[in-house]
Order: C-alpha cells, then structure tokens, then sequence
C-alpha cells in the first residue's frame, strides 16, 4: 500500500492546533528552542503549510509575505517522516503559494546543516550573510528567485477570487454565492 502525501493551507483552529504541536514537538523537544523563540508572534500574520501522509499530521511551513520578497520558514517535519517526501511537497507548496501571490523572490534562514536541502529549490546563499544563530544553531540567509505564475493575483484578479479563503483561490467561496442573492440592504 502507498502513502498519500497531502498538503493543505491552515484554515481551521484543528490546522493551526496540529501545525503548534509538531512545531514544538520537532523545535523544542527535538532542538531544544525555548518556548518564546519558536513562538516568536508572527504564526498569526503568516501562511502555515500542513503536510500529512495518510491524514496523519507529518510535516509544516510557514510563510509570511513582505513588500518585495516572501519568507519561507519553520520548517519542521516529524522523525518518523523524515524519509519521505513530505518535506518536500511542503515546501513546494510553501512556494506556490507565494508565486500565486505575485512573489518572484524567496527569502529564509537556513540551519547550515540543511543548505543543500534548500538549494533544490534554488536557493543560494547571500552575498551579504550576516552571522545568525537562533537557539544554539548557526544558519544561513538564503534567496531564490523564482518564475513568475501565470496566474498570479494582482488589482486587475476578479474581486471575488481576491476573497476567497488563502490558498483556495480557484474555488468559489462564501461571498461567490453571497453575490447570487439580490441586494436588499437599503443602506
């Protein structure tokens, strides 16, 4: 029997609630990283990715969105899913999100350890590379550039694709059907 390696953008309090637990359980009993450095309070302005391999929660990444460049981060994938290619698929959908939005460059930090796992995507050290270390492991600053997608967002995207829940652009939405109704509002 195959594996069914899935990945979804978190929609739902159950998502975000999977996404924390195996943060912690890879980031802070794994690494050792302190509550308040995984945890840092960007996880509500960001994108989460979940990977899971038979519905199981296996592997998650962050995105958040700046004005020139989309960050792609926290990536963390459970032991027991390390060889398969969950981290993988995560990722790649980590970029796709930001290409549909518009991004043509990536930018991350990674663990030293794990640069040539991010150059499969294109990422290449910067020239620049300040020195960081976060909770005891030296990293990298990273940057891709990536193609431009073909249907990426932009003011001229129909109004109602721009609404819809992130991630699920091309299926109608709530306010899709909302527009169906007649106006009756007299306000």
């Amino acid at each position: 029997m195959s594996s069914v390696l899935e990945t979804r953008v978190v929609s739902t309090p159950d998502d975000i609630a999977k996404v924390f637990a195996l943060r912690a359980a890879v980031f802070m009993v794994e690494q050792d990283c302190p509550y308040e450095e995984e945890f840092d309070g960007n996880d509500f302005c960001a994108t989460h990715i979940l990977g899971t391999i038979n519905g199981e929660p296996a592997a998650v990444l962050r995105v958040r969105y700046f004005a020139e460049f989309a960050k792609i981060e926290r990536l963390a994938v459970l032991p027991r899913f390390r060889r398969t290619l969950i981290a993988i698929k995560v990722v790649e959908a980590g970029i796709e999100v930001a290409r549909r939005k518009g991004y043509r460059r990536l930018y991350g930090h990674a663990q030293k350890r794990l640069t040539k796992f991010w150059s499969r995507f294109g990422f290449t050290p910067l020239a620049k590379n300040f020195p960081l270390v976060y909770s005891d492991h030296e990293y990298v600053e990273m940057s891709a550039e990536v193609t431009p997608h073909a249907e990426a967002i932009t003011l001229m995207s129909d109004p109602y694709l721009i609404v819809r829940p992130e991630g699920r652009w091309d299926a109608p939405g709530a306010l899709d059907r909302s527009a169906e109704r007649v106006p009756t509002n007299p306000h």
